[in-house]
């Protein structure tokens, strides 16, 4: 298939790496000058758990022109670059083409349904992982599971991922999902990227344990005032299990302090404080957590 991925970060760059592998011509549309340049002269690098770097040919192109007619596209930016991207796929989107984002936190698909329209966009999460270590190159964070909203069009594009070894669900209410990630997000992405430590550290720390234990308790009320049936039952031992099992991943929000860059707290704290107001509800503890990490980028 000839598949577009939007973005050349790291999931961008799994992603389009194992694509690739399985045989799909990959473009990928990004704006980063490096991260093109790398892929365009490297193509897509990945470092297995060997410690062995192994490189996949890509279409590197900053010019939605260049890939027009894409049937299918998976949109793998950062949330505040979603209203960008959306902008660049009204020119290369076929008229029957689909847009599936696999983004974190909230709002995402309503951006991009905006400029291409809802019968356009197709709503999805992953747990997969990855870290980015350099322009265009990439390291698996762990195995996780592609859940997208159950539609007739996708088949093609679903087989696809299947052939390079993605796991891949298709569900019929992906929105208990995504507020199921952005509980779990909301609890350890802005104290790892406070505290500049693992995921694991957090269970190591009797202070930041409690601290993610609120976060998720204040997400899941606000999750349960807009009638999302969450994936669990126990949004703190959810949330635990999961920096148990990612216990030395840096979070992608870590990630992107560590590198300057901006974060995704809009998205994740900060939808829960402004869906928490739509209820006349507080979510304090996300509140300031969002603050605190606008400021260390700001």
């Amino acid at each position: 298939m000839n598949l577009l991925i939007v973005g050349t970060g790291a999931l961008a760059t799994l992603f389009a790496a194992r694509l690739s592998q399985a045989g799909h011509h990959i473009t990928m549309l990004g704006t980063w000058k490096h991260g093109l340049d790398a892929l365009r002269e490297n193509g897509a690098r990945l470092i297995d758990s060997d410690g062995k770097e192994h490189r996949y040919n890509v279409h590197a192109v900053d010019d939605p022109r260049e890939c027009a007619g894409a049937k299918y596209a998976l949109v793998l930016v950062k949330a505040w670059q979603t209203e960008r991207a959306a902008g660049q796929l009204t020119h290369c989107l076929a008229d029957d083409g689909l847009a599936v984002t696999l983004q974190n936190g909230l709002g995402n698909d309503e951006t991009l349904a905006q400029s291409l329209g809802l019968g356009r966009v197709a709503l999805g999460v992953t747990t997969t992982g990855a870290t980015l270590l350099g322009p265009g190159l990439a390291r698996a964070g762990g195995e996780g599971t592609i859940s997208i909203q159950r539609d007739q069009a996708l088949g093609p594009l679903v087989e696809a991922l299947k052939s390079a070894g993605f796991n891949v669900q298709l569900v019929e209410d992906a929105r208990s999902l995504i507020w199921g990630k952005l509980v779990i997000n909301a609890a350890i992405n802005p104290v790892t990227a406070l505290l500049r430590v693992p995921n694991g550290k957090l269970l190591e720390r009797p202070s930041a344990r409690e601290l993610m234990g609120r976060l998720a308790l204040e997400a899941a009320q606000v999750a349960s005032a807009e009638n999302i049936s969450l994936p669990f039952d126990d949004p703190v031992e959810a949330a635990e299990e999961v920096a148990r099992k990612t216990a030395t991943n840096r979070s992608s929000m870590l990630q992107d302090v560590l590198r300057n860059a901006p974060t995704e707290i809009d998205a994740i704290c900060g939808a829960v404080v402004r869906n928490a107001q739509k209820h006349e509800m507080d979510a304090p503890v996300n509140r300031v957590c969002w603050a605190l990490v606008k400021a260390l980028t700001d």
